[in-house]
Protein backbone atom coordinates (compact mmCIF):
# COMPACT_ATOMS: atom_id res chain seq x y z
CA UNK A 1 0.00 0.00 0.00
CA UNK A 2 1.85 3.60 -1.23
CA UNK A 3 1.91 5.85 1.68
CA UNK A 4 2.30 9.23 0.71
CA UNK A 5 1.87 10.82 4.11
CA UNK A 6 5.06 13.32 5.14
CA UNK A 7 6.86 13.41 7.97
CA UNK A 8 8.86 16.00 10.32
CA UNK A 9 10.77 14.13 12.13
CA UNK A 10 12.45 16.16 14.99
CA UNK A 11 15.54 14.59 16.92
CA UNK A 12 16.20 15.82 21.27
CA UNK A 13 18.64 14.05 23.71
CA UNK A 14 17.10 11.62 25.30
CA UNK A 15 15.21 11.26 28.79
CA UNK A 16 14.48 14.55 30.58
CA UNK A 17 15.00 16.87 26.92
CA UNK A 18 12.53 14.14 25.36
CA UNK A 19 10.07 13.84 27.79
CA UNK A 20 9.92 17.86 28.04
CA UNK A 21 9.37 18.41 24.13
CA UNK A 22 6.74 15.96 23.72
CA UNK A 23 5.18 17.48 26.56
CA UNK A 24 5.43 20.45 24.62
CA UNK A 25 4.12 19.69 21.61
CA UNK A 26 0.66 18.00 23.07
CA UNK A 27 0.07 21.27 25.11
CA UNK A 28 0.62 23.50 22.14
CA UNK A 29 -1.83 20.75 20.21
CA UNK A 30 -4.50 20.91 23.03
CA UNK A 31 -3.93 24.67 22.98
CA UNK A 32 -4.08 25.18 19.53
CA UNK A 33 -7.66 23.12 19.05
CA UNK A 34 -9.13 24.88 22.19
CA UNK A 35 -8.34 28.29 20.40
CA UNK A 36 -11.21 26.92 17.60
CA UNK A 37 -12.93 24.41 19.19
CA UNK A 38 -15.21 24.60 22.71
CA UNK A 39 -13.21 20.95 23.62
CA UNK A 40 -10.41 19.23 22.32
CA UNK A 41 -10.11 15.42 22.42
CA UNK A 42 -6.57 13.89 22.20
CA UNK A 43 -5.62 9.92 22.24
CA UNK A 44 -2.60 9.18 24.34
CA UNK A 45 -0.49 5.86 23.85
CA UNK A 46 0.53 3.58 26.50
CA UNK A 47 4.38 2.41 27.25
CA UNK A 48 6.85 3.31 29.45
CA UNK A 49 8.15 5.96 26.67
CA UNK A 50 5.69 8.67 27.72
CA UNK A 51 5.05 8.28 31.11
CA UNK A 52 7.47 10.91 31.85
CA UNK A 53 6.03 12.68 29.07
CA UNK A 54 2.38 12.91 30.87
CA UNK A 55 3.56 13.97 34.38
CA UNK A 56 5.08 16.96 32.44
CA UNK A 57 2.10 17.47 30.46
CA UNK A 58 -0.28 17.67 33.63
CA UNK A 59 2.12 21.10 34.41
CA UNK A 60 1.09 22.66 31.88
CA UNK A 61 -1.52 25.84 32.59
CA UNK A 62 -4.25 24.70 30.09
CA UNK A 63 -8.24 24.99 30.80
CA UNK A 64 -8.05 20.87 31.50
CA UNK A 65 -11.54 20.62 32.21
CA UNK A 66 -12.01 21.48 28.23
CA UNK A 67 -9.94 18.72 27.36
CA UNK A 68 -11.01 14.59 26.78
CA UNK A 69 -8.51 12.17 26.82
CA UNK A 70 -8.79 8.73 25.22
CA UNK A 71 -6.43 5.55 25.01
CA UNK A 72 -4.99 4.76 21.77
CA UNK A 73 -5.11 1.16 22.99
CA UNK A 74 -5.31 -0.87 26.02
CA UNK A 75 -4.71 -3.97 27.45
CA UNK A 76 -7.21 -6.15 28.23
CA UNK A 77 -6.75 -6.42 32.49
CA UNK A 78 -8.38 -4.90 34.99
CA UNK A 79 -8.56 -1.23 36.04
CA UNK A 80 -6.04 -1.64 38.60
CA UNK A 81 -3.63 -3.88 36.97
CA UNK A 82 -0.34 -2.63 37.01
CA UNK A 83 0.15 -3.21 32.85
CA UNK A 84 -3.12 -0.89 32.60
CA UNK A 85 -2.59 2.19 30.20
CA UNK A 86 -5.33 4.11 32.04
CA UNK A 87 -3.79 3.14 35.80
CA UNK A 88 -0.71 4.97 33.99
CA UNK A 89 -2.22 8.18 32.95
CA UNK A 90 -3.79 8.35 36.57
CA UNK A 91 -0.37 8.07 38.01
CA UNK A 92 1.25 10.36 35.52
CA UNK A 93 -1.32 13.30 34.06
CA UNK A 94 -3.93 12.92 36.20
CA UNK A 95 -1.83 13.33 39.18
CA UNK A 96 -0.56 16.80 38.44
CA UNK A 97 -2.19 20.05 38.83
CA UNK A 98 -3.61 21.15 37.42
CA UNK A 99 -3.84 17.75 35.05
CA UNK A 100 -6.05 16.07 36.90
CA UNK A 101 -8.48 18.31 35.75
CA UNK A 102 -9.10 16.60 32.44
CA UNK A 103 -11.63 13.98 31.42
CA UNK A 104 -9.90 10.71 31.16
CA UNK A 105 -12.42 8.04 29.42
CA UNK A 106 -10.83 4.82 30.02
CA UNK A 107 -11.33 1.47 27.76
CA UNK A 108 -14.36 -0.53 29.45
CA UNK A 109 -12.36 -3.85 30.19
CA UNK A 110 -14.92 -4.94 33.18
CA UNK A 111 -17.16 -6.23 30.48
CA UNK A 112 -17.86 -9.74 29.36
CA UNK A 113 -15.29 -10.25 26.39
CA UNK A 114 -12.71 -7.47 24.69
CA UNK A 115 -15.41 -7.47 21.61
CA UNK A 116 -17.90 -5.97 24.09
CA UNK A 117 -15.40 -3.66 25.40
CA UNK A 118 -14.12 -2.37 22.12
CA UNK A 119 -18.14 -1.69 20.75
CA UNK A 120 -18.35 -0.15 23.73
CA UNK A 121 -15.48 2.48 23.64
CA UNK A 122 -16.47 2.82 19.66
CA UNK A 123 -19.60 4.38 20.88
CA UNK A 124 -18.19 6.50 23.24
CA UNK A 125 -15.90 7.64 20.93
CA UNK A 126 -18.92 8.74 18.77
CA UNK A 127 -20.22 10.36 21.29
CA UNK A 128 -17.29 12.86 22.12
CA UNK A 129 -16.12 12.93 18.56
CA UNK A 130 -18.26 14.73 15.96
CA UNK A 131 -17.60 13.53 12.63
CA UNK A 132 -17.20 10.23 10.48
CA UNK A 133 -14.90 8.83 10.86
CA UNK A 134 -14.46 11.02 13.93
CA UNK A 135 -11.84 13.35 13.98
CA UNK A 136 -9.34 13.83 17.19
CA UNK A 137 -7.67 16.58 17.39
CA UNK A 138 -4.12 14.79 17.98
CA UNK A 139 -3.26 11.04 18.71
CA UNK A 140 -0.06 10.24 20.50
CA UNK A 141 1.35 7.50 19.17
CA UNK A 142 4.21 5.06 20.35
CA UNK A 143 6.53 2.56 17.73
CA UNK A 144 7.47 -1.01 18.61
CA UNK A 145 10.69 -2.32 17.60
CA UNK A 146 8.22 -4.81 15.26
CA UNK A 147 6.97 -1.65 13.41
CA UNK A 148 3.69 -1.61 15.27
CA UNK A 149 1.91 0.92 16.83
CA UNK A 150 -0.94 1.24 19.31
CA UNK A 151 -2.36 -2.40 19.04
CA UNK A 152 -1.99 -3.34 15.28
CA UNK A 153 1.05 -5.73 15.44
CA UNK A 154 2.53 -7.16 11.89
CA UNK A 155 1.24 -10.43 11.50
CA UNK A 156 -2.36 -10.21 13.18
CA UNK A 157 -5.78 -9.19 11.82
CA UNK A 158 -6.28 -5.54 13.85
CA UNK A 159 -4.09 -3.65 10.83
CA UNK A 160 -6.51 -4.41 8.37
CA UNK A 161 -9.71 -3.88 10.00
CA UNK A 162 -11.60 -0.82 8.25
CA UNK A 163 -14.79 -1.41 9.08
CA UNK A 164 -14.72 -0.34 12.93
CA UNK A 165 -13.32 2.63 15.05
CA UNK A 166 -12.07 -0.14 17.96
CA UNK A 167 -11.07 -3.53 17.41
CA UNK A 168 -9.92 -6.24 19.22
CA UNK A 169 -5.97 -7.29 18.71
CA UNK A 170 -3.58 -9.99 20.25
CA UNK A 171 0.46 -8.79 21.14
CA UNK A 172 2.65 -10.59 23.06
CA UNK A 173 0.08 -12.97 24.21
CA UNK A 174 -2.81 -10.47 25.47
CA UNK A 175 -5.94 -9.19 24.12
CA UNK A 176 -5.88 -5.30 23.17
CA UNK A 177 -8.57 -3.03 22.39
CA UNK A 178 -7.25 -0.67 19.81
CA UNK A 179 -7.91 1.91 17.53
CA UNK A 180 -8.15 1.06 13.86
CA UNK A 181 -6.47 2.60 10.92
CA UNK A 182 -9.57 4.87 10.02
CA UNK A 183 -10.12 7.00 13.09
CA UNK A 184 -5.69 7.50 13.80
CA UNK A 185 -5.98 9.04 10.25
CA UNK A 186 -8.51 10.92 10.82
CA UNK A 187 -6.85 13.02 13.39
CA UNK A 188 -5.60 16.35 13.35
CA UNK A 189 -2.37 15.53 14.34
CA UNK A 190 -0.47 12.76 14.91
CA UNK A 191 2.72 12.56 16.58
CA UNK A 192 4.97 9.40 16.91
CA UNK A 193 6.97 9.21 20.01
CA UNK A 194 10.30 6.91 19.57
CA UNK A 195 13.01 6.56 22.36
CA UNK A 196 15.74 3.95 22.23
CA UNK A 197 17.97 2.45 20.05
CA UNK A 198 15.99 -1.03 19.59
CA UNK A 199 13.92 1.29 17.83
CA UNK A 200 16.20 2.41 15.66
CA UNK A 201 15.43 0.10 12.32
CA UNK A 202 11.72 0.48 12.88
CA UNK A 203 11.88 3.94 12.95
CA UNK A 204 14.08 3.79 9.56
CA UNK A 205 11.03 1.98 7.92
CA UNK A 206 8.54 3.95 9.13
CA UNK A 207 9.76 6.73 7.13
CA UNK A 208 10.99 4.47 4.08
CA UNK A 209 7.97 4.73 1.24
CA UNK A 210 9.53 1.61 -0.65
CA UNK A 211 8.65 -0.20 3.17
CA UNK A 212 5.74 -2.66 3.27
CA UNK A 213 2.63 -1.47 5.57
CA UNK A 214 2.20 -5.09 6.37
CA UNK A 215 5.77 -5.44 7.80
CA UNK A 216 5.31 -2.25 9.33
CA UNK A 217 1.98 -1.52 10.58
CA UNK A 218 2.76 2.13 11.86
CA UNK A 219 2.99 3.05 8.24
CA UNK A 220 -0.96 2.29 7.82
CA UNK A 221 -1.23 5.75 9.96
CA UNK A 222 -1.96 8.50 6.93
CA UNK A 223 -3.53 11.49 7.91
CA UNK A 224 -3.54 14.35 5.37
CA UNK A 225 -1.45 16.61 7.73
CA UNK A 226 2.12 16.11 8.22
CA UNK A 227 3.42 13.70 10.96
CA UNK A 228 5.48 15.15 13.53
CA UNK A 229 8.12 11.92 14.94
CA UNK A 230 9.93 12.95 18.43
CA UNK A 231 12.68 10.79 18.44
CA UNK A 232 15.58 10.80 20.81
CA UNK A 233 19.53 10.53 19.24
CA UNK A 234 19.12 6.84 19.17
CA UNK A 235 16.18 5.99 17.87
CA UNK A 236 16.78 8.01 14.87
CA UNK A 237 20.92 6.76 14.61
CA UNK A 238 20.16 4.93 11.46
CA UNK A 239 18.10 8.04 9.41
CA UNK A 240 19.99 10.15 6.87
CA UNK A 241 20.55 13.84 7.76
Amino acid sequence: MPNATAYRVERVEAGEALARRAAELIATGIDLSLAERDRCRIALAGGSTPEASYAKLGGQHLPWNRVDVLLGDERWVPADDPASNALMLRRSLLAQEPGRGACLHPVPTAMATPEEGAAAYAELIRLLCPGEPPVLDLVLLGLGDDGHTASLFPGTDAPAVTDRLVTVGMGKGLPRITMTVPLLSAARHVIFLVSGGGKAEALRRLLDPTESAERTPARRVQPSTTITVLADNAAAALLND
